[in-house]
């Protein structure tokens, strides 16, 4: 396998190489934007959600880049009524949130539909252009170390110490929340510690008295024994390879820890009871952990036009469900946007969807280059063109408002999300 992260290395150093050299110019520069106010205003209590809805891995009959052509643009009371959002706890509360957006203007949202020489196959395409990351030191560090797993099989980003990003599709079928979500929990990538996780003498309770983590942990020590038995079975397609890996890096392999989630937000965009079929440019969400991490996360950037990206070019890391226990990484073009969304070529399978994309600019009068998130993946989709219906690979791209709503959902109050 030491060609194999050679090769990587190269080719990280190559595309490191063409954002430093062929693309300096002055329009890759992450932009300071004042952004729209979004203020809680009123707020109401809702019975509990029943849990019914199975997981949907491929969405049909959404309403795409095409489709929304035909729409007339939104006015300030639609918006505010997509942007109004659920809050689901852990015990099961419901309550639904209605907002104000004040300094908002209609031109900061408007992207012209642009297209880039479509495919027709999405998905995977050709060759596979995924590569599985396995060593443990790039797995675990930034920024490959932002992506995770749900126990609801998505994946997501972490975007501050106690909040990750995914879409909305894991977690809600726009009408009812997913089974899963009920005991929805987090796993981010850890290495094991020579002791395996034991608890220090004196160390019974968790931080706070908390017997949830507590709970947690032992799941967690359960995933990992599954997990180990799975990769040292006889017979398997790693065998062989599990043995070689067990000498070289002996108890510090990388497993999942999982923290649960204390709370989920949803824009009501998502839901077909306000959107009439389900909308694409909403399938985002955001869950609340029940403790902080101490990894390091990923910024909210806003998603600028794809002649300001690099190359066109944009990236993100998954757990895809055809490489179970790897992370896979793949960059690939966009090939059509509009001011909601944008279609691109990276290959990608069920497990993916929610994953952060993310793009590097340089920052303000600075040499260093900095990634940001800038889209949602979405996933494989069937949408409508011309009446008909295609597939396509989706991603939410992250407008001004959806910035100020996030950012809202992670600090609770509009007065630090002035600019983005």
């Amino acid at each position: 396998m030491d060609h194999v992260y050679a090769a990587f290395i190269v080719l990280l150093s190559l595309t490191s190489h063409l954002t430093r050299g062929d693309d300096v110019h002055d329009d890759y520069i992450w932009q300071t934007n004042k952004l729209p106010k979004i203020v809680n205003s009123h707020t109401f209590h809702l019975k509990s959600p029943d849990f019914q809805a199975d997981p949907r891995l491929e969405l049909n009959g959404t309403c795409g880049i095409e489709c929304q052509k035909n729409f007339p643009n939104p006015t300030l009371s639609d918006l505010e009524d997509y942007l109004s959002y659920e809050t689901v706890f852990e015990n099961g509360t419901r309550i639904l949130t209605k907002v104000n957006i004040q300094g908002w203007r209609s031109r900061n949202e408007t992207v012209p539909s642009t297209k880039h020489s479509l495919r027709r196959k999405r998905q995977v395409y050709g060759t596979d252009s995924r590569f599985s990351i396995s060593d443990k030191h790039f797995m675990t560090n930034y920024p490959f170390s932002t992506a995770i797993k749900l126990s609801s099989g998505c994946s997501g980003i972490l975007i501050s110490p106690k909040h990750a990003l995914t879409a909305a599709h894991c977690l809600h079928d726009g009408k009812d929340y997913v089974k899963d979500t009920k005991k929805l929990r987090v796993g981010i990538l850890k290495i094991r510690s020579k002791r395996g996780g034991k608890r220090r003498k004196g160390s019974k309770k968790s931080r706070g008295g908390e017997r949830e983590d507590m709970d947690s942990q032992k799941d967690s020590k359960k995933q990992r024994r599954k997990s180990i038995q799975k990769r040292s079975a006889p017979g398997g397609r790693n065998g062989t390879e599990s043995q070689n890996e067990k000498s070289s890096s002996g108890s510090g392999k990388p497993s999942f820890q999982w923290t649960r989630v204390k709370s989920i937000q949803i824009p009501k965009g998502w839901f077909t009871d306000v959107t009439g079929k389900l909308a694409i440019d909403y399938d985002y969400a955001v869950l609340e952990l029940k403790r902080q991490h101490k990894k390091k996360y990923m910024e909210l950037g806003i998603s600028p036009k794809v002649e300001k990206m690099p190359g066109s070019r944009v990236h993100f890391s998954s757990f895809d469900d055809d490489r179970p226990g790897q992370l896979v990484y793949r960059f690939c073009s966009i090939s059509e946007e509009s001011g909601d969304l944008f279609y691109q070529y990276c290959d990608a399978e069920p497990g993916s969807s929610g994953s952060g994309i993310y793009i590097r600019l340089k920052e303000p009068n600075k040499k260093k280059w900095k990634r940001k998130i800038v889209g949602i993946y979405s996933g494989h989709q069937w949408v409508e063109v011309n009446g008909e219906q295609q597939d396509y690979n989706v991603a939410v791209r992250i407008t001004p408002l959806k910035y100020a709503q996030i950012c809202l959902w992670i600090h609770g109050n509009s007065a630090d999300c002035a600019q983005g």
